[in-house]
């Protein structure tokens, strides 16, 4: 294991991985008390299993250059291997605006091979290569310096078991000619937007109580201000203020400091006379907003007669049909897409376009419109086109 704490070995290692096809890469941070990632850690291993095959990156170390490492993981010629990719990515897009790319994530591989649902690491690496890892070190303060050899080691584990997972997924996927299903997935994943924090959405995380427009409004703008706050301040946003507290302002609706005062938990936190001044500067400009540009809830779709039924029958189509192919029911398809699929008549939902559409949707559609059926058969449940046998025998 070699440890990186500087400039120059970390260039010279980044360009020789960038020779290999494929390195696979893990990261350490904190979020609990600030609003970005804090990154404490990244390592990489490339194939092989010598003591140079893998390494420890100390991104904390004053002055370290990074860029190297950026470079490496927006090389088009090396596949960079993560497992449950979406976190360490969003850290890569917010430091150094670069998202790791050509992407393979074993945890989307692993769905599609069959493994269920959101698999861990540690349960994929005892099943796929029976290894087996010591969690003893998971909840380190990655951010305390120096970090003893137990500490490294588990780190390490994340990325040197993964080498072996990564081939021998690869090698499933190329077998049963799904590759191009784990692909279909990536595109959330490398997309910038994926990792936005638009202030003017922050609203939609709260949960309101009431969906009138000037209400909405109000809670908008409080957000919108919260948001800023605590991005500039690298914060989480409960310690600019959390959402109860945001609610009970946006209900009460203070035009004055000493409206605002009254509230109980705007009293129970004590707040700092500029900050109660941003906040009904939040609530004014909320309270201003034109009635074209108040955020609306959408009305809840109305959903045809029988959808319930009708989506119970799809869910065990659903399982059914997972239980065929051997991939996790929740990779092909949400619950809760399910029911909508039900009981609205549209053709943008996921379930019907790309692989999915291929192994399920077309079928979900069928037998939604009763072109085809279900029935019990000692190997599982299966699909069964019309005529049906009871419709034959009253013939």
């Amino acid at each position: 294991m070699k440890m990186i704490k500087d400039s120059g070995t970390l260039a010279k290692v980044c360009a020789d991985f960038a020779n290999f096809p494929y390195v696979t890469v893990d990261t350490e941070f904190l979020r609990e008390r600030t609003y970005w990632s804090q990154l404490c850690l990244v390592q990489m291993a490339r194939p092989g299993d010598g003591p140079d095959d893998a390494v420890i990156i100390d991104p904390l170390v004053d002055g370290i250059d990074l860029g190297p490492l950026y470079e490496l993981m927006a090389n088009q010629n090396v596949i960079k291997v993560f497992h449950a990719a979406r976190q360490d990515i969003e850290i890569f897009w917010n430091m150094g605006k670069v998202i790791p790319q050509p992407l393979f994530d074993t945890q989307i591989a692993a769905m599609v091979c069959g493994y269920g649902e959101q698999v861990g690491y540690e349960t994929l690496a005892r099943k796929v290569v029976s290894a087996k890892i010591d969690k003893s070190s998971r909840f380190t303060d990655w951010s305390r310096r120096p970090l003893v050899k137990k500490q490294l080691d588990y780190a390490l584990a994340d990325v040197t078991h993964l080498r072996q997972i990564y081939e021998k997924l690869s090698a499933r996927l190329d077998e049963t000619g799904r590759a191009h299903w784990v692909g279909e997935e990536l595109g959330v994943l490398t997309s910038p937007d994926t990792y936005a924090n638009d202030p003017e959405m922050a609203w939609q995380r709260i949960k309101a109580r009431t969906t009138n427009p000037k209400f909405l409004a109000i809670v908008q703008s409080l957000a919108r201000w919260r948001e800023q706050q605590a991005q500039s301040r690298n914060v989480p946003r409960n310690r600019v203020i959390k959402d109860d507290a945001l609610l009970e302002i946006a209900t009460a609706n203070p035009k004055t400091l000493e409206d605002l005062g009254r509230l109980r938990l705007i009293q129970r936190e004590n707040r700092k006379a500029e900050t109660l001044q941003q906040i009904l500067n939040a609530v004014a400009d909320g309270r201003a907003c034109p009635p074209s540009k108040r955020p609306k809830v959408p009305e809840p779709p109305r959903r045809r007669e029988g959808s319930v039924a009708i989506s119970e029958l799809l869910k065990v189509f659903l399982k059914a049909r997972a239980d065929e192919i051997g991939v996790a029911a929740r990779l092909i398809a949400p619950m809760s897409e399910i029911e909508a699929l039900a009981g609205e008549d549209r053709d943008d939902f996921s379930v019907l376009k790309g692989w999915r559409g291929e192994v399920f949707g077309a079928d979900a559609l069928r037998l939604k419109s009763g072109t085809v059926g279900l029935v019990a058969r000692p190997g599982g449940v299966v699909l069964i086109d019309a005529p049906f046998p009871e419709e034959e025998a009253a013939e």
